[in-house]
């Protein structure tokens, strides 16, 4: 296999390694997914609410191993733009990057007024001001380098795991006391669950953002992303049949906070309060890397030409997308009114669903369009040329597009359209 060319650095600076993308890639996908939508998915799913987050898993599963080979053919902060629009043309690849960057505004919004919440909990303080101010800190944070933000996350999420082992830890005395096949709506009200749980795995893909900014990208990106996402899957299954195995999916589903309602009920008030503390770490960490995910891909946009390119000017010192993360933050800020973590977690998802259909697609398109590609990391299961795997991601994605409710279908539709408007009105330039 010949060697890959030494990159040469513009603006950004490779300082992360294999441990730092791997616990920062844990820290996005182990947020605030589990710990604010594990009720409600258990409405619908019932007992077998860890079936839900395996059918995700597999699906999540697939579509890695396409991140994991294009990232390491191109190894671009531009992530999904750059991949679609090498395999299927820069209008569509503008409209994923649309979509995407959509998406991690909107959910960073959504996830720091959950933040507010459990704070407002713990202590007086007004849930906007709280919400306000965790945008202005953690866009401090970013604009202070990539590094200083791996460090955060990597804290932040020791805290995560230790929160979700503390719930595994709980249940362990209460194994076996439920049926774990219970579904009270049937395998639809699991699937309905898992379309829904998709969230709580939103980050693996995020994670082929930190390209540039990682030694070794073609090999260190798709290890660490396959960790991450193996780690957080066993964390999940666990932690779902430790959590009804307490309180019963009826009781987990009725609450506003799962997990402290599964402490106290095992270990009383105080371990309530414990776990509000910690998904106070859980929410600000997603937020953190939602934030960071959108300003990378905004910034590769704007350096090939697909946005304004004062969006990719790099601060001197820090060596940091200022303008893209001050934008970022701005936006998270407008779309605070939002609300309902849960319907934004769909209307996320239906951008997963779409992105992840395109990334499918594109692997298998330059499998014959670039048959020569160097490809560091190659996805196994292939009848000749034709890779199996993503296929399956692309079904799976359309399958599980198809289960979330209409509501969310005509509003992800409308986002879909404004992107092709934004492509027809601004796409029309020298972009590559």
């Amino acid at each position: 296999m010949a060697k890959m060319p030494p990159r040469k650095y513009k603006g950004l600076v490779p300082r992360l390694g294999f441990w730092e993308v791997t616990i920062s890639g844990i820290g996005i996908i182990l947020g605030a997914g589990i710990y604010a939508l594990i009720g409600v998915a258990a409405g619908t799913a019932g007992n077998a609410l860890w079936l839900s987050f395996v059918i995700s898993a597999l699906v999540a599963f697939f579509t890695a191993l396409s991140y994991m080979e294009l990232s390491s053919m191109m190894p671009n902060v531009g992530a999904e733009y750059e991949y679609a629009n090498r395999a299927v043309g820069r209008q569509v690849a503008m409209v994923i990057g649309w979509l995407i960057i959509f998406s991690g505004i909107i959910g960073a919004a959504t996830v720091s007024l959950g933040f507010a919440g459990y704070l407002a909990n713990l202590l007086p303080v007004p849930v906007f001001l709280a919400a306000i101010l965790l945008i202005a800190v953690l866009c401090g944070i970013l604009l202070v380098g990539v590094k200083e933000s791996a460090v955060v996350a990597v804290v932040f999420t020791l805290v995560e795991v230790g929160g979700l082992v503390l719930i595994i830890v709980a249940g362990i005395p209460y194994l076996g006391r439920v049926d774990f096949m219970e579904m009270p709506l049937g395998i639809t009200g699991v699937l309905s669950a898992a379309a829904l749980v998709f969230f709580a795995y939103q980050g693996f893909e995020e994670m082929v953002k930190f390209s540039e900014e990682t030694r070794e990208p073609e090999r260190t990106v798709p290890l660490a992303l396959i960790t991450a996402l193996v780690v957080s899957t066993v964390l999940y299954i666990f932690v779902c049949l430790s959590a009804v195995s307490v309180v019963g999916w009826e009781a987990l589903a009725a609450s506003p906070a799962p997990f402290a309602t599964v402490a106290s009920a095992a270990w009383g008030g105080d371990a309530s309060i414990l776990m509000s503390v910690i998904a106070l770490f859980a929410t600000a960490n997603t937020v953190l890397m939602m934030m960071f995910a959108s300003s990378r891909i905004s910034y590769g946009m704007a350096r090939a030409g697909s946005l304004p390119p004062f969006m990719a000017r790099v601060h001197p010192d820090r060596h940091t997308p200022w303008i893209s993360i001050l934008l970022v933050g701005g936006g998270a800020l407008l779309f605070m009114f939002v609300g309902d973590i849960a319907f934004v977690a769909n209307i996320s998802n239906f951008t997963l669903f779409v992105t992840f259909m395109v990334v499918n697609l594109s692997v298998i398109i330059l499998r014959y369009r670039e048959p020569r590609s160097e490809r560091p990391f190659s996805i196994p299961g292939n009848i000749g040329r034709f890779p199996l795997f993503p296929l399956l991601g692309l079904v799976a994605c359309i399958f599980l597009l198809v289960q979330l409710e209409t509501l969310v279908l005509g509003i992800g539709a409308l986002l879909t359209g404004i992107g092709i408007v934004v492509v027809l009105v601004f796409g029309r330039g020298k972009g590559k």
